[in-house]
């Protein structure tokens, strides 16, 4: 029971970096934009967020600037998506390639060096419950922050007017704009506030996960971040559930290796990416489904008075 209670611990401590970028593509995608440079994203912002919390011995700040420079590259892709009409895929996958190679050059100084140990946050009362304590309320504090953020955007997209007009902008900007919405800089915002959330999930990873800075350190998690917004149909709370199902895919291998089982440890490594692959072909198999859920407009230009 305790193995157990340490696994799931591990899952949602594992999960939370997928979660706050696959919300973050999800506030994108609402909005009608898809951004394929969020790999990129994240590694420049655990490079920055590393160099920061380093220099500064602030893992806050770490995690501000991280979100700092996830918003500008977000921006800078909304700019050229948004005004200058470029492909959306093929300017996601430059931002991608470009944040790869320049968090590369940026972290060499880095590599190497520690920050320290990240900081639990026990819950008082419920952290000395029997093993539900061990296994639930004893996280870093971004845990909890990121299962808040999930229920905020549940609010945002369903409750407000700020919301409503959001998912109107990604089903039909033709209408939003007929209607007097600024389609292009509600599309902006949406793409910095995604590239906000991104930018916190790859700080996360590099000052308070894994507190340490080494190259291609993310992994794949900004394309499984994208997956994960088709897996959850684009609804926050199934993200939040696909990113701890995918959370504990690869903590799993981690705890059957130190259980002795006896699988090499490249199978193991397989796990995340072999759950990813399987799930988009499950959920390929019925693409009425996702048309239904998907914003009508996702991936397509817009064009005010064409």
């Amino acid at each position: 029971m305790d193995a157990v209670a340490l696994l799931i611990a591990a899952t949602l401590n594992a999960g939370t970096p997928l979660a706050l970028a696959a919300l973050g593509l999800l506030l994108n995608e609402k909005a009608g934009v898809v951004n394929l440079g969020a790999e990129g994203i994240l590694l420049m912002a655990a490079v920055a967020g590393f160099a920061v919390a380093f220099g500064s011995g602030s893992p806050a700040l770490g995690l501000a600037a991280g979100a700092a420079v996830g918003a500008a590259m977000a921006g800078l892709l909304g700019v050229l998506v948004i005004w200058l009409n470029t492909n959306q895929y093929a300017s996601g996958l430059a931002l991608s390639l470009f944040g790869g190679g320049l968090s590369a050059f940026a972290g060499l100084p880095y590599v190497g060096k520690n920050l320290p140990p990240a900081p639990v946050w026990p819950v008082p009362v419920l952290s000395d419950i029997p093993w539900l304590g061990p296994a639930l309320f004893r996280q870093s504090p971004m845990v909890y922050l990121t299962i808040a953020i999930a229920l905020a955007l549940i609010w945002f997209l369903d409750r407000t007017r700020s919301g409503l007009v959001l998912r109107a902008v990604g089903e039909s900007p033709e209408a939003a704009h007929a209607l007097g919405y600024p389609v292009r800089r509600i599309r902006l915002a949406a793409m910095m506030a995604g590239g906000l959330l991104c930018g916190v999930a790859g700080a996360f990873i590099s000052v308070l996960y894994t507190p340490l800075w080494v190259e291609g350190m993310i992994a794949g998690r900004g394309w499984i971040a994208l997956a994960l917004t088709v897996f959850a149909t684009w609804r926050p709370a199934r993200v939040l559930l696909g990113a701890y199902l995918f959370g504990g895919v690869t903590m799993l291998q981690f705890h059957l290796q130190g259980m002795g089982v006896q699988v090499a440890s490249q199978w193991l490594s397989m796990l995340p990416y072999v759950a990813t692959v399987v799930v988009l072909a499950l959920i390929s198999r019925n693409p009425a489904w996702i048309r239904v859920n998907m914003p009508a407009s996702l991936g397509k230009p817009f064009h005010p008075g064409h």
